[in-house]
């Protein structure tokens, strides 16, 4: 029998399938950033920051990829404690 899935809060009331996701990356690096321009030219681009500078990159099974505004530390402990998700305030992360 199959467990459900797995969802992580990645900010501002959006969910990812933690089971799909492939690799989650700081946008320090030029190579990171020109992936992102790839991936918004090609449609693969899911941008979940509401307005927000852009902290994080999951990279998704499918091949999309999934910005956040959430740092990789955040989301990393998020991953961990799904139970824990949501009680803390987002606004501060800036």
């Amino acid at each position: 029998m199959s467990r459900p899935a797995a969802f992580v809060n990645i900010g501002f009331g959006n969910l990812v399938n933690t089971d799909k996701i492939v690799s989650m990356v700081s946008t320090d690096a030029a190579p990171i950033k020109r992936m992102i321009q790839t991936a918004r030219d090609e449609g693969r681009a899911v941008d979940a920051t509401c307005g927000r500078r852009t902290r994080s990159v999951l990279v998704m099974e499918s091949g999309h990829l999934v910005l956040s505004a959430l740092t990789t530390y955040t989301l990393a402990i998020r991953c961990r404690q799904p139970e824990m998700e949501g009680r803390e305030d987002e606004d501060h992360e800036e």
